[in-house]
């Protein structure tokens, strides 16, 4: 007999085996976290004898077939911290998210020792031993559907693209990358700004922090709190991000000596071996709620400014032990992206930064350490050839994913992405990359107010990355509008900025086999226009206006239907004056059909596809 019961989202499975003997198996759905708690000694974030570096618990996941997770543990002080502001308690705590259905076990092992969260040799540390060390489970279909990631699967890096693990599904990204300083929340533990400032070519940080009281509205019964009512505004904005179909957030969770100075992991900020165990559990209820809106986590290491704070750049005890926290308490969400931190490397504003060397070792021990493999990037500088400087470096380095890139002039976008794209092919590892700052820096994405249909963002910007093979865009806010990357409150001033992305990336996601497809501009006459093919297939092709266009088809043969898509209102596909075209010659496209409110300045997409 079998018995499946479901209490408070855990599901029990009771195996009888003989009616003397049953086992009961906690059943939990697949690609849902397991939080295991345990018991160790009593201690606290300031005690003498450290409890994030002279402790250890490292945690064994075995599913049935063999595959095995070695998943790091984490200090939870009394084990409900968000909600109590607890520095001390005697609960540690891990994090597992399965992915694969049926019987797993786990083993637990606890050590204790100078510095042992950074031994390499745990066999030859102290042990305590753990009451409950070892168990089992199984895991079952996830009953989830719709934006949330655990109805899809953990997001991995794949030839270039995103792509849901162990499935066909690529997914692309559209979302915001202001305010950098998203952390930065008054409704978090300890939580507050060092230094207000305004620095050359950068946003001026006023005193207080977020508050994002008009999302307050968006907040609703049912979504999380803490602490009577805590972060109803924050968790308020996500919503809306999320029914304007976007699906990222990029945010620093270091940003000590850089812009904001308001956000760090850290019991205090000038103490780089204890963490804040209760603001970090805030953090997590926040991150949890953008997985269900179906969100990605872009997590932004560090910044320019402070990329040789933590052992003057290298990968040493300080740098581990926060790269090693974060991936700890936070790296078993689906949908997340490690970001090696903004502008990374030297420049002329910057010149004390992180070398080559210092770079590749800390994009593989983030590699070597998480157990999810979660994409790597780089947030790159403007423009060559500071940018190329370190670029042409690390080329072909195969831990790291792809580039979080950074372009101030927005007309090279399509060019740019495709020299890369195009050098990371030829280097033999293909990279993903994603535009996640345009320029110039002043200005970057301007409210609908001032930019109501956002032109040059539109075209040169997200039609040009995602034409170029791009695998998607955040907008920066700019340091000089009202409205920027550190103290913008309300996502709405960019309203119609999301309704665009959306009627991109649905386009993509609807009509493209985006990760088979590869720039050709030379193709398409006159110059301007942006062409993505799968040759023999299908072309898309994106016209800045309206004109006489042709596109050179005498690489294949055969008809193609020719069918029209309006950027500026999305929809469905619709017919212009030609239904069809031949192959094997070059070729008029035809004209738009016509619309009553056509835009002065009206872009198209064409797709022509094999009939």
């Amino acid at each position: 007999m079998k018995l499946l019961i479901f209490i408070s989202g855990i599901f029990f499975l009771i195996v009888s085996c003989s009616p003397e003997q049953e086992e009961v198996v906690k059943a939990y759905q697949q690609w849902h976290t397991i939080t295991l708690p345990f018991d160790g000694p009593e201690t606290a974030e300031n005690a003498p004898d450290n409890p994030f570096l002279n402790y250890r618990l490292q945690v064994t996941f075995q599913h049935q077939d063999g595959t095995e997770y070695d998943v790091r543990g984490f200090y939870a002080a009394d084990g409900n911290a968000a909600e109590t502001s607890a520095k001390a308690g005697k609960v540690w705590k891990v994090r597992f998210t399965p992915d694969q259905l049926g019987n797993w076990n786990y083993k637990a092992f606890f050590y204790h020792g100078e510095k042992v969260a950074l031994s390499d040799n745990l066999k030859q540390e102290e042990t305590i031993k753990l009451e409950n060390a070892e168990g089992k489970f199984k895991v079952i279909s996830s009953e989830i559907s719709g934006k949330d990631f655990r109805g899809h699967g953990r997001i991995e890096a794949s030839n270039g693209f995103f792509k849901f693990k162990d499935s066909n599904n690529y997914w692309l990204k559209g979302g915001t990358n202001s305010p950098e300083n998203l952390l930065a929340f008054k409704d978090f533990d300890d939580t507050y700004r060092m230094l207000a400032e305004a620095r050359k070519g950068e946003a001026a940080a006023p005193k207080e922090i977020h508050e994002y009281k008009p999302h307050l509205k968006d907040w609703n019964d049912g979504d999380p709190t803490w602490q009577n009512g805590k972060g109803k505004a924050l968790i308020g904005g996500i919503n809306y991000l999320a029914s304007k179909g976007m699906n990222s957030i990029y945010f620093l969770t270091l940003n000590i000596n850089g812009d904001g100075k308001d956000v760090w992991p850290y019991h205090t900020p000038d103490d780089f071996t204890r963490f804040d165990v209760s603001k970090l559990a805030q953090w997590e209820i926040v991150f949890n709620h953008m997985q269900e809106k179906g969100i990605l986590m872009h997590v932004v290491l560090q910044e320019t400014e402070n990329e040789t704070m933590l052992d003057n750049g290298d990968t040493g005890t300080i740098r581990k032990l926060y790269l090693q926290e974060m991936i700890a308490r936070f790296g078993h969400h689906l949908a997340l992206v490690w970001n090696l931190g903004e502008e990374n490397g030297p420049a002329p504003f910057s010149p004390i930064g992180q070398n080559d060397a210092q770079r590749k070792a800390m994009t593989s021990f983030i590699k070597e350490s998480d157990p999810y493999q979660h994409p790597v990037l780089l947030h790159t500088h403007s423009h060559d050839p500071v940018r190329s400087v370190i670029l042409d470096s690390i080329i072909g380095f195969k831990d790291l994913d792809g580039l979080s890139l950074q372009q101030d002039k927005r007309e090279k976008v399509f060019e740019v992405v495709q020299e890369w794209k195009e050098k990371a092919r030829n280097s033999g590892h293909e990279w993903l990359i994603t535009m996640d700052e345009i320029g110039m820096w002043h200005t970057g994405a301007q409210s609908d107010s001032l930019d109501p249909q956002h032109e040059t963002l539109r075209g040169n910007v997200l039609w040009g990355t995602l034409m170029s093979g791009g695998a998607g865009v955040e907008w920066y806010f700019g340091a000089r509008n009202l409205h920027t990357d550190l103290n913008s409150e309300d996502w709405r001033r960019r309203d119609r900025l999301w309704e665009l992305t959306n009627i991109a990336v649905t386009f993509f996601n609807t009509h493209l086999p985006y990760w088979e497809m590869w720039p050709a501009p030379e193709l398409v006459k006159p110059k301007g226009a942006f062409c993505f093919r799968k040759t023999d297939e299908i072309y898309a092709i994106y016209l800045p206006e309206e004109g006489n266009y042709s596109i050179d088809l005498s690489e294949t043969s055969g008809e193609f239907q020719v069918h029209w898509f309006n950027p500026l209102k999305g929809g469905d596909l619709s017919t212009g004056s030609l239904k069809t075209i031949e192959g094997g010659k070059t070729v008029q496209i035809g004209n738009p059909p016509e619309i009553e409110d056509a835009h002065e300045k009206q872009d198209w997409v064409v797709l022509l596809k094999r009939s």
